[in-house]
């Protein structure tokens, strides 16, 4: 697998780095937001999303990132247990911090959103890449 260690923050930019090399890792690539290549699609994004920066600034950076999900293909086989084969994000939010609003919002953003385990004030979400169209 090809990794994408993603950090708005240097200091956790070099730290990472630095693991990296540690221990001899050579599929990770670390970087700012802006320096990932605008056309790189992700199979799987791991989060916990700053809630703290502000609900619109978190929805605009949730937006950017969710729309490189590599899109869903709706399969046409019923045997299929999951008919969905694209990318998903694993998102951990606290729940008194607006879980559940996120929940909603990223459902009416047309996102197939499931929470799939809540534990000691913590929801966490698996949302699925939009389905590709044609």
């Amino acid at each position: 697998a090809q990794v994408w260690a993603v950090d708005v923050n240097e200091r956790a930019r070099e730290l990472t780095e630095k693991n990296l090399l540690a221990n001899g890792l050579a599929n990770v690539t670390v970087a700012a937001p802006d320096d990932v290549p605008p056309d790189l699609e992700f199979d799987a994004i791991f989060s916990n999303p700053p809630i703290r920066i502000g609900k619109a600034a978190m929805q605009e950076m949730l937006d950017r990132w969710l729309r490189r999900l590599t899109p869903s293909l709706v399969l046409e086989d019923p045997d299929l247990e999951d008919p969905h084969e694209g990318g998903r994000a694993y998102l951990v939010v606290q729940k008194h911090l607006g879980a559940d609003s996120l929940h909603d919002w990223l459902r009416r953003r047309g996102y197939l959103t499931e929470r799939i385990a809540s534990s000691k004030g913590y929801r966490v979400f698996v949302v699925e890449g939009k389905v590709a169209e044609g």
